[in-house]
């Protein structure tokens, strides 16, 4: 598995930076630093002892303390550990959920405004879309 930036800032970016168990922030330059805060290694999600691969939709960040704990457990199994259910979202798609927050909140408050005519449209689909845009995906 090659180890040079580019891979390293594709596979730590997927998640945001956090960790694809316990979804703590991890510190990019502290890759393999063990004792380092925010240290992290690159994790299988599915271990190669269980027929994983290198393959990238197969590596995710992990913290170091997570990464060794895990071992060939499911990630599953581990994310229930710490109350989650899958890995946090890339940088761009909390961005696009977004996007489709705040359409999708000016939509139904369009149409709820819609009753009290064309101001009343204006005013709900305004207030929709920034419910919509404050919606945030939970990391």
């Amino acid at each position: 598995m090659a180890k040079d930036l580019h891979n390293l800032r594709r596979i730590y970016d997927r998640t945001d930076g956090r960790c694809h168990l316990c979804h703590c922030k991890l510190s990019f330059k502290n890759h393999g630093m063990r004792g380092m805060r925010g240290a992290w290694h690159i994790e299988h999600s599915k271990a190669r002892a269980n027929g994983g691969t290198d393959h990238g939709n197969n590596l995710l960040p992990a913290c170091i303390d997570c990464n060794l704990n895990k071992g060939v457990l499911k990630s599953r199994a581990v994310r229930k550990q710490y109350g989650t259910t899958r890995a946090p979202y890339s940088k761009s798609r909390k961005e696009k959920i977004r996007e489709n927050n705040t359409t999708a909140g000016a939509v139904i408050g369009g149409i709820i405004g819609a009753v009290g005519g064309p101001v009343g449209f204006f005013v709900c689909a305004t207030i929709g879309a920034i419910i919509g845009n404050e919606t945030s995906p939970r990391v």
